[in-house]
């Protein structure tokens, strides 16, 4: 038997008598869609692979390039320096250049940057509140014969784009 998800607290629960919030708003004429989302941008640099993970450490207080890479695990000091300089050129991370026997660079979030805790720790706490219902999902999905002509994700596909098994 598969457990079921619990329903969401009273304060995740929508007012359906509320009018719906439009996450993308409607089109308007001869714009395209990056012109009716302007989150995509942002959206797309917080879905990557490291930019949440960096932010999130950054949370708890400023960090030395070597520590934060040592916190994050496995990304390589490239990786990280192009992460922190678009968060950077975002105005969600500061950089300094600390002088002494050892040039060292210090990151911190910006004010702009720690607004995006409590949206960060939403989604965390989403995931880990639906993460049963997610797999749940894929597991039926992936159990359905494929429909001729249709490709279908599959695990070895995500973990091929780095999604990690399981996706």
């Amino acid at each position: 038997m598969t457990a079921q998800p619990s329903p969401p607290p009273p304060s995740a629960r929508r007012d359906e008598s509320a009018p719906r919030p439009r996450l993308v708003p409607p089109p308007t004429a001869g714009g395209d869609q990056d012109d009716r989302c302007p989150c995509r941008p942002l959206l797309d640099r917080l879905g990557d692979r490291w930019s949440a993970l960096a932010l999130a450490i950054l949370e708890e207080g400023p960090e030395y390039h070597g520590e934060l890479r040592r916190r994050m695990g496995e990304v390589s000091r490239k990786v990280l320096t192009q992460t922190l300089r678009a968060l950077e050129r975002d105005g969600l991370v500061s950089r300094t250049v600390v002088q002494g026997p050892v040039v060292r660079v210090r990151y911190a979030l910006t004010p702009l940057g720690h607004t995006l805790a409590a949206p960060l720790v939403a989604i965390r706490d989403w995931t880990a509140h639906h993460q049963a219902a997610v797999d749940q999902a894929r597991r039926a999905y992936d159990a359905r014969p494929a429909e001729p002509g249709v490709t279908r994700l599959r695990e070895e596909a995500a973990v091929a784009r780095g999604w990690g098994a399981g996706a």
